[in-house]
């Protein structure tokens, strides 16, 4: 039996196309059907004019593209010098990026799929407001901003923003204790074992509570690959297949190709798919409650949102590590010379969905060809049967009255970025 549905409630739309054999899941083709050409439409422009459409590609994670433009771009330099002021601003607002959708993930996606009948909106508005707040204190309007550009950053940080920005960070801290769990951040960064998680006040335990009252843990297992490409700052890059961990990489064997009746691509990693996002960065970060997770049940439902949430007290500290380090005296913006006419540059950034890469090629000083490998590719990309992607696999054998869309939206999918 075949069966159509249209996954909503999503950045963009998707649909999924299931076949079940005796109740149970055998094929799930995933189909992303609109599509917005920004790669093309940047064919023939100014290398510039990238910083003012790519934020727009995407109203979640847009400052995320943003930055990856930037570092795509100044990769076409051949000497560019960047001060740490403008690099510890840059890494601020991405952070905030990331703790502003961590906390509308859990609480507008993932909660009403397992307690449809208690709404949370105020609790994921609330955390949105303050970093929308914070990030335009520092980076301007926000979201679609363009304050980053080759070089460094336009703006000059005085000690009001970052004082600004400092009493909403320890705001946001207060509402981490009071909504998702009551514990201090350093040490559930440190804690290893999940009944001490489930023994605390707080969303989250009430969430995984019920996912395990359920019987939900062990769903959503896939192929327990990871990758994450955008290290430095608070994550490091590599890639791991369970628990053996590989440091190198070689973007070269990162390869794009088409799928049927969808205006996605899927992404392969030397002809292997790869889960990317947060269960991927504690996963080579080896966070102590998510390797105790994964011991226990894998790469599954359970260990997927626990990651998640698990990300936002340790940007928190690393928020705070960054406030501190600003030197006022330094430069905002180092002038790099004008752009080679001839030239290329690939940017990678760490996403709240996972890895994203931007690459530009340069001739004769306009863009020649642009290509965006987002997250949703890696993770929602659909293959055949026979060769399954990563949130396909996920869903293969699962029976049909299991949460399928818990399971799926467990990824985080973004069509509009999936599609550019």
């Amino acid at each position: 039996m075949t069966e159509l549905r249209l996954i909503e409630k999503i950045e963009g739309e998707a649909q999924v196309r299931y076949r079940f054999e005796e109740g149970r899941v055998a094929d799930a083709q995933i189909r992303f059907l609109t599509g917005r050409n920004i790669e093309k439409i940047l064919e023939g422009k100014p290398p510039m004019d990238a910083l003012a459409i790519n934020p727009r590609i995407c109203g979640i994670c847009g400052h995320a593209h943003l930055i990856t433009t930037v570092r795509a771009l100044e990769g076409c330099y051949p000497a560019l010098r960047l001060s740490e002021k403008a690099r510890i601003v840059r890494e601020l607002t991405l952070s905030f990026e990331l703790l502003q959708n961590h906390f509308k993930w859990f609480y507008l996606t993932i909660w009403p799929l397992v307690f449809p009948e208690e709404p949370a909106v105020g609790r994921a508005t609330e955390p949105s407001r303050i970093v929308g707040e914070m990030i335009a204190l520092i980076a301007g309007k926000y979201p679609h901003n363009s304050y980053a550009l080759p070089g460094g950053i336009t703006n000059e940080i005085t000690p009001v923003e970052i004082l600004g920005a400092g009493e909403r960070l320890r705001e946001l801290k207060r509402l981490f204790a009071s909504s998702l769990i009551d514990v201090e951040l350093s040490d559930f960064t440190r804690c290893d074992r999940i009944e001490d998680m489930l023994a605390r006040e707080g969303d989250l335990p009430r969430v995984m509570a019920a996912i395990l009252d359920r019987g939900w843990e062990r769903l959503g297992r896939s192929f327990d690959r990871f990758i994450v490409l955008g290290g430095g700052g608070l994550f490091a890059s590599g890639k791991s297949h369970a628990t053996r961990i590989r440091g190198h990489l070689d973007f070269r064997y990162i390869k794009e190709s088409s799928i049927k009746d969808s205006r996605a691509l899927m992404v392969r990693y030397r002809e292997k798919v790869y889960e990317t996002g947060p269960l991927a960065r504690a996963m080579l970060l080896k966070t102590p409650l998510i390797r105790e997770a994964h011991r226990r049940w894998g790469d599954s439902l359970f260990s997927r949102i626990l990651a998640r949430v698990c990300e936002i007290p340790r940007l928190l500290l690393y928020a705070d590590e960054l406030l501190r380090e600003i030197d006022y005296a330094q430069r905002s913006w180092i002038d790099p010379g004008p752009m080679p006419r001839e030239a290329e540059g690939v940017g990678l950034v760490e996403a709240a969905r996972g890895s994203l890469i931007h690459r530009v090629r340069v001739e004769e000083g306009r863009i020649a060809r642009y290509q965006i490998v987002t997250p949703t590719q890696w993770n929602l990309g659909s293959g055949p049967g026979d060769n399954p992607g990563i949130a396909q696999k996920a869903l293969l054998d699962c029976r049909r009255d299991d949460p399928l869309e818990l399971i799926f939206k467990s990824f985080d999918v973004c069509s509009v970025c999936t599609t550019h």
